[in-house]
């Protein structure tokens, strides 16, 4: 991908989350959103700072002089001058000093998106798993109670001098571990809940949430957001080794200034103007000792972060790799929790019809049906997973 079609996709930051743009944004608080659109226009000025880096300042001063040299009195003496020292040409560092600051306006963009979809990404992955551990509590809730018709049943079964004691303990200690794995749940939810807080100031019982599709790999590798990054500090370093190298090379500056001044008494009758110009130009070379490894370390710099670069690459074609393995295995983990659902529906209608002809309790009864229930919302859970999956990956993209 060109730099300039990166330029232009890094400003689509939010993706399609097939959701409206405007809806993934609205997800943060006003003020954080305030707090990018800082960053951004600090970035832009910061930028434009730099650009203009080259232009050397216009100085302007006054002066005012008092003399009590002169045995006639205090003589008063005034002066205002106007000036500039301004390169010309430094060896191709002028050009090279702007193409700088464009990569590094890019570059400090690119980590604002970056920094931006993060947030929202994060937003939407606490709603998922909010979701998910209401879920989990349900489908905990069912086990609780089928914990509680194991109870019972075992506790008849040892009245009966059927079984040991010691099963009876196994089945109450069950339950007391799934009742406190209810109440963790609760206080990891208050917890979710509270870092969603932090991001948005909506009601995140209320939004509803992105259908979302497996990005494609020509998308995902061609338009990766550290991918992008990467690129761009690859050539800001490539930029800032050229400014560097033009450092050590000649340059030619003008200087000009214009003078106003009262003239001293003693010049008095001496052919001198008040207000008068001066103008000339400076060839310069600087020599260091450190010129040499200076240069060095920036082109080092640059080769480093095309390395970088290169290994970008390469882990996000496993990265895609990982999640086409992890969408797979949760696809036959849905697909194998609906076959159960499947034959504890079919266990629910046999031991519904036992117990009407007598040979099934009605706890057995209710025993199968929350295990069916339980499947299904293994199956609701597995498609979590692989929402979050994918969002992962839209995380990554512009």
């Amino acid at each position: 991908m060109s730099i300039r079609k990166i330029v232009l996709f890094s400003t689509l930051i939010l993706g399609l989350l097939n959701a409206k743009e405007d809806e993934l944004l609205n997800l943060l608080s006003p003020n954080n959103q305030k707090i990018i659109e800082y960053q951004k226009k600090k970035n832009e000025l910061e930028s434009d700072k730099l650009s203009n880096s080259w232009v050397s300042p216009v100085t302007a001063s006054y002066t005012k002089t008092y003399s009590e040299q002169y045995t006639t009195g205090r003589v008063d003496t005034g002066s205002f001058s106007i000036g500039i020292d301004q390169p010309i040409f430094k060896s191709g560092g002028i050009y090279f000093a702007i193409k700088y600051s464009d990569a590094v306006r890019d570059l400090n963009g690119v980590t604002i998106d970056i920094a931006q979809k993060e947030m929202i990404v994060n937003a939407l992955s606490i709603l998922y798993n909010i979701k998910k551990l209401t879920l989990q509590k349900a489908k905990l809730a069912l086990l609780v109670k089928n914990d509680e018709i194991d109870i019972r049943q075992k506790r008849d079964s040892y009245n009966n001098g059927l079984i040991d004691s010691s099963f009876l303990d196994q089945a109450i200690l069950k339950k007391n571990s799934d009742e406190t794995q209810l109440l963790e749940l609760d206080l990891t939810i208050a917890k979710l809940k509270n870092d969603f807080s932090l991001l948005s100031d909506k009601n995140p019982n209320t939004i509803k949430l992105p259908k979302l599709k497996l990005i494609q790999a020509k998308r995902y590798k061609g338009q990766n957001l550290e991918l992008v990054k990467k690129q761009f500090e690859a050539r800001e370093k490539q930029y800032g080794s050229k400014l560097t190298w033009t450092k050590y090379l000649p340059t030619i500056s003008v200087q000009a200034r214009y003078n106003d001044g009262d003239l001293n008494p003693m010049f008095a009758n001496a052919p001198l103007k008040e207000a008068y110009h001066t103008y000339g130009f400076t060839v310069s070379i600087p020599f260091s000792i450190n010129s040499f490894k200076d240069v060095e370390s920036a082109k080092v710099a640059y080769l480093e972060a095309q390395t970088r670069l290169f290994e970008k690459r390469k882990a996000i074609d496993n990265e895609y790799k990982l999640a086409l393995t992890n969408l797979d295995i949760l696809n036959k983990k849905i697909n194998l929790a609906y076959k159960d659902q499947q034959l504890y529906t079919r266990l629910y209608q046999l031991t519904k019809n036992l117990e009407k002809a007598g040979e099934k309790t009605k706890w057995d009864t209710q025993l199968m049906y929350n295990s069916l229930t339980i499947k299904k919302y293994d199956q609701q859970i597995f498609a979590i997973d692989r929402e979050l999956q994918l969002l992962s990956l839209y995380a990554k993209v512009i």
